[in-house]
């Protein structure tokens, strides 16, 4: 199979925004950065990202052929057995890294693959399967967080309302298969992250120098911005529409993160996160330029 496909069977453009996740997480507990740990942090949320969307194609392979035929799954170009190896494999390296980091951030690992694992199995089942998607993102809160440090209000405050965008993105995904028959309305959900933010923003130091200030705000503005024109597209109801607002959405994650590590008084990690929503940006741009060349 060609490189292409192996990127796009990962979906590697959208991991600046698992880092990000990573990052806040860690920065929430208040912990300094150490370089070696944090490294190892990333590499064990990497492979659990990987693993997660390996065995998502595996998983539906069956529903793919009628919503994504264009996966590399259904191409001829990977048995799905081989693509389930390869996500189970990744994932038991992410749990191994996760416990050698240490036994709480090991626990917390396993969540993690218990959550992708009930999503990948039940998620055309159910009508909550967003949920169980945004709790992966909420468990890579919590991973950063118990790397280094205990969970704590904030952390788990702004776990969630990662928790609540992921759900609502999520959601939107079914949008795009099935655009004229999937309510539009828990799209509402969008709105706690908005306020989790405010409350983060307005809940720091109050010492915070104008530098700071300026950062949130202007990042905060930018969120708010960059969401509601993606929320716009989705309420076009149009299959293009559709797919333009998801991955808007998901490269916004790196936004939100930025703006909570922000509030924490990193600012340059915080420029860093920004720069990671750019990044997500431009790689997803780069994936569909390839994907089009390679077919």
């Amino acid at each position: 199979m060609s490189w292409r496909m192996w990127l796009k069977l990962g979906r590697v453009s959208n991991l600046p925004t698992v880092w990000t996740s990573g990052l806040a997480g860690w920065l929430l507990t208040g912990a300094a950065l150490d370089a070696a740990p944090l490294l190892h942090l990333l590499a064990a949320l990497s492979l659990f990202y990987l693993g997660g969307t390996y065995l998502n194609d595996a998983s539906d392979a069956q529903v793919d052929i009628r919503e994504h035929s264009e996966r590399p799954v259904l191409q001829g170009e990977m048995i799905r057995r081989t693509v389930a190896l390869l996500g189970a494999a990744m994932l038991g390296l992410g749990v191994l890294l996760a416990f050698l980091l240490n036994i709480p951030a090991g626990l917390c690992g396993l969540a993690l693959v218990l959550a992708i694992l009930l999503y990948n199995w039940l998620n055309k089942q159910i009508s909550w399967g967003p949920a169980i998607m945004g709790a992966c993102r909420l468990l890579t809160y919590f991973l950063g967080a118990l790397a280094v440090g205990k969970l704590s209000w904030p952390i788990m405050l702004g776990a969630f309302g990662l928790l609540c965008h992921v759900a609502g993105l999520t959601h939107a995904v079914k949008l795009k298969a099935y655009y004229r028959a999937v309510a539009v309305w828990p799209l509402a959900i969008m709105a706690i992250p908005v306020l989790v933010l405010m409350m983060m923003v307005a809940l720091g130091d109050a010492d915070a120098g104008l530098a700071r200030v300026l950062l949130t705000g202007t990042m905060l503005a930018a969120y708010l911005l960059w969401c509601g024109g993606a929320l716009a597209r989705l309420f076009r109801r149009q299959p293009e529409d559709v797919s333009k607002a998801i991955v808007s959405l998901i490269a916004a994650i790196a936004l939100y993160d930025a703006i909570l590590i922000a509030a924490t008084g990193a600012i340059d990690i915080a420029l860093l996160a920004a720069a990671a929503f750019l990044a997500t940006l431009a790689l997803q741009r780069l994936s569909r330029a390839l994907v089009q060349v390679s077919s």
